[in-house]
């Protein structure tokens, strides 16, 4: 995607410049194997045709509960060949989760990994004794029958040329996080889907020397964006790692020579325990999908000598919407600087726009000025009952309440929905939080409230330790130093794990019911 000269391609053509100029180069890793350019091109148009044989068509929703591996990359290609719209159903989920991601999306087709849990409402689509069931009202096609598709696929089988060539066309459905409830199904454009990529890819001055490696699952459409789709863009290569854990992550940044790699907080606190691990390939790391303390960068920086780059991100954006400065600059309790193609604000609770500096909550729209201008659009709406719902008009609310100063440097507070108001007095949990993690026996907190019948609501922290115990009086110490009484956590519980999502943030449903009130 380019500010200059014409519209932007679109996904299907995004391949065109490294197959025109490196198409023996490597285009994507993963753990069954790799693809040049010029093969991945290949598998796409396979996967096309796949899809085509089973009867997808423009507007038609394909869903994929697969692993991190190459299948998920050329069926992602394949489904934007034809004008579908891409959703993933996440592993990690269970049997009931998925069953609503796919309600929600209502899928022609789902293509079910070793750990779709998804079962058919019927026998077997057709009898046949192969993987390819139904659920629901969705074709269910297991890897065996999804690798003899891909073989059979042949230029008498692809779709009509001209497809998926509509750059503003819905091309993906992002699942909000749904920590504290269902989440929702945005609606993007290829558009929307292409420009985090080139932005990044230009404003970081990367090219064919970027292998970009990236552990969350792919299901999640932020990280298809900000893998292959990047990659593409700079010609460079998307190292989709199949580990999580520690040992894996290691592994696999000193093996495939990974030089930006985008992980969870919780992950950057394991690695700067681990000196001893080789990670110099990398010349940018990534923390995003919650809070990262300031300690933490410079823990991190202190082992590795590289400060993490902080990210504020947004479904509805989609993905990357401010980031740490690729030369080093970082900014106390900010999450970077926001992105030249987009204008965030802080708004009041009457729609009115702050001045800079001031706290309210952090509205999204396209810049006006500057080489970005005009390119961003708002996000196509909401999937819902079998159609899009259009957003509201303006800038697009976030939900978080936070500041943007006058050189674009984001800060967020917290949620706007989280807040505790205790006794009529607003508590933010995550300026609790920020505080609780400095401590080094601390691994990961969590703020909530607990409802009481003369204040309303009531302070509690649900802690996870870094080691056996937890010393809480030294805790709640450390909380009247830093904070105003009232902040001050009343109860506290220390749990072996918070529930987090694949993300890595932390599930706020029925987090109170965690909480020892001793009552």
């Amino acid at each position: 995607m380019s500010t200059t000269g014409g519209e932007p391609r679109p996904i299907a053509r995004v391949l065109d410049d490294a197959l025109a100029n490196r198409s023996d180069a490597v285009a994507v890793e993963a753990v069954s194997g790799s693809w040049t350019y010029a093969e991945l091109d290949d598998q796409a148009r396979r996967a096309a045709g796949a899809l085509w044989s089973l009867g997808v068509r423009p507007g038609d929703r394909v869903a994929a509960c697969l692993p991190n591996d190459l299948d998920i990359v050329a069926a992602f290609h394949g489904a934007q060949r034809i004008g579908a719209v891409w959703a993933g159903i996440g592993e990690a989920l269970t049997v009931a989760e998925q069953r609503d991601l796919r309600d929600i999306c209502d899928p022609k087709v789902v293509l079910a990994g070793p750990r779709c849990l998804l079962t058919p409402s019927d026998d077997r689509a057709d009898g046949d004794g192969d993987d390819s069931r139904r659920g629901g009202g969705s074709d269910l096609v297991g890897l065996d029958r999804w690798h003899a598709l891909l073989a059979e696929a042949t230029d008498e089988t692809a779709p009509p040329p001209g497809l998926g060539l509509d750059i503003d066309a819905p091309a993906g459905i992002a699942f909000t996080s749904g920590t504290s409830g269902r989440p929702k199904a945005v609606v993007h454009s290829q558009r929307n889907l292409l420009l985090p990529g080139a932005v990044l890819v230009a404003t970081r001055g990367w090219g064919p020397e970027l292998r970009k490696g990236d552990s969350f699952p792919l299901t999640i459409l932020n990280l298809m964006v900000l893998s292959t789709l990047l990659t593409a863009q700079a010609g460079g290569c998307a190292v989709i790692m199949n580990r999580r854990d520690v040992a894996g992550v290691i592994e696999w940044i000193s093996s495939r020579r990974v030089t930006v790699w985008n992980g969870a907080p919780a992950q950057l606190y394991d690695l700067a325990a681990r000196p001893d691990a080789d990670l110099s390939s990398l010349r940018e790391v990534w923390s995003g999908g919650s809070d990262t303390p300031d300690s933490l960068r410079s823990a991190f920086a202190e082992t590795y000598g590289l400060v993490p780059r902080v990210t504020y991100g947004l479904t509805e954006a989609p993905t990357v919407v401010s980031i740490d400065p690729a030369d080093g600059e970082w900014r106390p309790g900010t999450s970077g600087r926001v992105l030249p193609s987009y204008d965030v604000a802080a708004y009041d609770d009457d729609g009115n726009r702050l001045p800079p500096g001031e706290l309210g909550e952090l509205r999204l729209a396209g810049a006006t000025s500057g080489p970005w201008a005009g390119v961003w659009r708002p996000l196509l709406g909401y999937w819902e009952s079998g159609r899009i719902r259009p957003p509201e008009p303006g800038p697009v609310a976030t939900g978080d309440v936070g500041t943007v100063d006058a050189d674009g440097w984001l800060s967020v507070l917290d949620r706007k929905k989280l807040v505790i108001i205790r006794g009529g007095a607003n508590i933010y949990p995550l300026e609790i939080e920020r505080v609780i993690a400095t401590h080094p026996d601390v691994a990961r907190v969590a703020v909530c409230p607990v409802p009481d019948d003369r204040l309303g609501q009531r302070v509690a922290a649900v802690v996870e330790s870094a080691g056996p115990t937890l010393d809480m009086d030294a805790l709640a110490e450390l909380c009247r130093r830093e904070l105003s009484p009232y902040k001050v956590p009343e109860f506290w519980t220390q749990v072996d794990a918070l529930p987090v999502n694949a993300m890595g943030k932390v599930q706020r449903t029925g987090l109170t019911d965690l909480v020892d009130t001793g009552r």
